[in-house]
């Protein structure tokens, strides 16, 4: 059972400037989804045909600097900016993420195989369009580059986002629960650019029965991401366990796929 965490309200998180102009709440929390989902989503879309997906990084960085940019440091610290309950948590955290991304390559195999229509598949494709050939003296130099960049700006600058800014702004209209439903809502449907709408052999399509099970798979990981933030007390239980799936997702597609 989820701990509840007190509800603080309003602008008293945000800085000075921003409290003057707005309040923490349901509707900033929207236009924080669209001002930094919808160039993300557009990116991701446009990096599918030309393999280059290195502006992603600069809308990861804009979520890692936004609870900066916006809250105070007490706002700071009610988002999970803090340190963790215990640090054990932090790496049981990492482990249930890293089990969940290999249960998720399980159901992706046996129900998809080696197609496209399986999300490991699809997104390995993005790996290999941009490196090439892999062979044994460059495989494993390729696998800790992308797991670095795999563990630190998709984790972070998610996990600030979403299980932070985002969550708390629907917290004192919604509470906690309904809160993590609506950011994992965000974060599910904002993930159909990296699979469900494909780019194959130069044709868009859009993969109705994957794209479903590939956003619910999100959602539900959404879910664990801030069980996890809860259970440590801190945003960085959210942020191993997404750093957790990361690492496993980059492993199973350099040692797995590729």
């Amino acid at each position: 059972m989820l701990k509840k965490t007190p509800v603080v309200s309003g602008p008293q998180l945000l800085r000075p400037y921003w409290a003057k102009l707005t309040k923490l709440n349901s509707t900033l929390g929207i236009v924080l989804i669209l001002l930094l989902g919808i160039p993300r989503f557009i990116i991701v879309l446009h990096a599918n045909v030309t393999g280059n997906y290195s502006p992603v990084s600069i809308v990861f960085l804009c979520m890692w600097l936004a609870p900066f940019l916006l809250l105070n440091k007490q706002g700071r610290r009610t988002i999970g900016i803090k340190k963790p309950s215990s640090y054990l948590s932090l790496l049981y955290s990492f482990l249930i993420g890293a089990i969940a991304c290999f249960i998720l390559f399980v159901i992706g195999d046996i129900s998809f195989g080696k197609t496209y229509h399986n999300c490991f598949v699809y997104i390995a494709k993005s790996y290999s369009a941009t490196i090439g050939q892999l062979n044994a003296s460059n495989r494993l130099i390729y696998f800790i580059i992308y797991a670095v960049t795999s563990m630190t700006f998709s984790p972070i600058g998610e996990e600030l986002f979403y299980r932070g800014i985002v969550h708390q702004c629907f917290v004192a209209e919604q509470g906690e629960n309904k809160a993590s439903i609506y950011d994992s809502l965000a974060f599910g449907l904002t993930h159909l650019a990296h699979f469900g709408i494909v780019y194959i052999a130069g044709v868009w399509k859009f993969l109705f029965i994957p794209s479903i099970l590939w956003v619910l798979s999100m959602f539900l990981c959404s879910r664990l991401f801030y069980a996890c933030k809860v259970k440590s007390g801190s945003i960085f239980g959210a942020m191993m366990a997404h750093a957790g799936f990361n690492l496993t997702m980059i492993y199973l597609i350099f040692y797995r796929i590729l």
